[in-house]
């Protein structure tokens, strides 16, 4: 009669196998994302990447030595799976998102086979991580902005557009009217109203860098009673640190002016003018063209209301939950909530175009 204990002890071993064996295979499948990530970066970026596909190799050979023989790994979880794939076909800061909040969710805090600097090892994974895709937010933020409220904006505005008049008891040749027209007023508002604000907020920044041409008379201020300690002042810095920045720079003749700090990195996060009006005239006009697609192709009455708001439904739950992913927070909160709010917006239309519908006899 085969023991209790003994079987016992067997289930558990093959149970901790199993569990190591897992972790390897997410070990070296998150190595591999660095790596396919590391392929389409240069410079210090691709580096850093590099650096953290050679820590999770690391941690890998931790897994392989308690292992032994039995270092084979199993199927990686299908998170990791999905982390690898997207590194390969999906954009950088997408993929990124998704990364931080991998390593944010590192096991090793409940695993007592995983030591204390592996653990520390993922939290500091997840902060470098988390500055690199900052860093790519802060080079697209205006572009990336302007798509995303773009697209939501156009999905919201179009579909309680097109509601309203359905309400109302619109036909559908005037609901396809109503649809396009919205359409394209509200891309052509969107495009010159984000390339006004970038164009506006380049133009303030310009204006608060220092003159070039200022540089080079510092060479010839009077040593004993000149101005230079107040530009440093006047960019920030205290009396004491002012006086000291300026004495320094007559001592080296070849010194100049400071720049406003943060110019560089500011000027990059606003991101072209051009840039953001094209990719807003796009996202809005694909988000306001759901709801009429149904009109489009040739449907009338619920049918093409329900295609309508299925389309701009699934869209705004997408949409939510790529700003969530972004965001570095939860995508389903964020999806839900985009629903919330573009089911309240078309709801109160079609109410409104009801009651309006009533009153005059429509």
């Amino acid at each position: 009669m085969v023991d209790r204990g003994v079987s016992g002890r067997r289930r558990s071993r093959r149970a901790e196998i199993r569990a190591w064996r897992r972790m390897l295979a997410d070990e070296l499948a998150e190595s591999r994302v660095y790596r396919e990530l590391a392929d389409r970066r240069q410079g210090v970026e691709r580096e850093i990447l590099l650096e953290l596909a050679e820590a999770e190799q690391r941690h890998a050979g931790h897994w392989r030595k308690l292992l032994g023989p039995e270092a084979k790994p199993r199927g990686a979880t299908l998170r990791m799976r999905t982390l690898a794939l997207l590194a390969r076909w999906f954009g950088w800061i997408f993929v990124l998102a998704l990364v931080q909040r991998a390593e944010n969710r590192s096991s090793y805090g409940s695993e007592e086979n995983a030591t204390a600097a592996m653990e520390a090892d993922e939290r500091v994974h997840g902060e470098v991580v988390r500055a690199l895709a900052a860093r790519g937010r802060a080079r697209m933020s205006g572009t990336l902005r302007a798509a995303v409220f773009g697209v939501n904006d156009g999905l919201v505005s179009n579909f309680a557009l097109v509601l309203g008049v359905i309400g109302g008891g619109a036909t559908t040749t005037v609901v396809l009217l109503t649809g396009l027209s919205g359409l394209l007023a509200g891309a052509l508002s969107m495009a010159a109203g984000e390339y006004v604000s970038v164009s506006s907020q380049r133009e303030l920044l310009a204006a608060a860098r220092p003159d070039e041409r200022t540089h080079g008379f510092v060479a010839h201020l009077d040593v004993n009673a000149n101005e230079l300690a107040l530009v440093y002042r006047a960019r920030g810095l205290s009396a004491e640190e002012a006086e000291r920045s300026a004495a320094a720079v007559l001592r080296n003749s070849a010194g100049g002016l400071p720049t406003a700090e943060g110019d560089g990195a500011a000027g990059e996060a606003v991101g072209s003018a051009a840039g953001a009006a094209s990719s807003s005239f796009v996202a809005f006009a694909v988000g306001a063209l759901l709801p009429v697609v149904p009109f489009l192709l040739g449907l009338h009455g619920l049918g093409a209301v329900f295609v309508a708001g299925a389309l701009s439904g699934a869209a705004l739950l997408l949409t939510g939950a790529v700003v969530g992913v972004l965001s570095g927070g939860a995508p389903s909160s964020r999806a839900l909530r985009q629903l919330a709010i573009g089911v309240a917006a078309a709801g109160s239309t079609y109410l409104l175009g009801t009651a309006f519908g009533v009153l005059t006899g429509g």
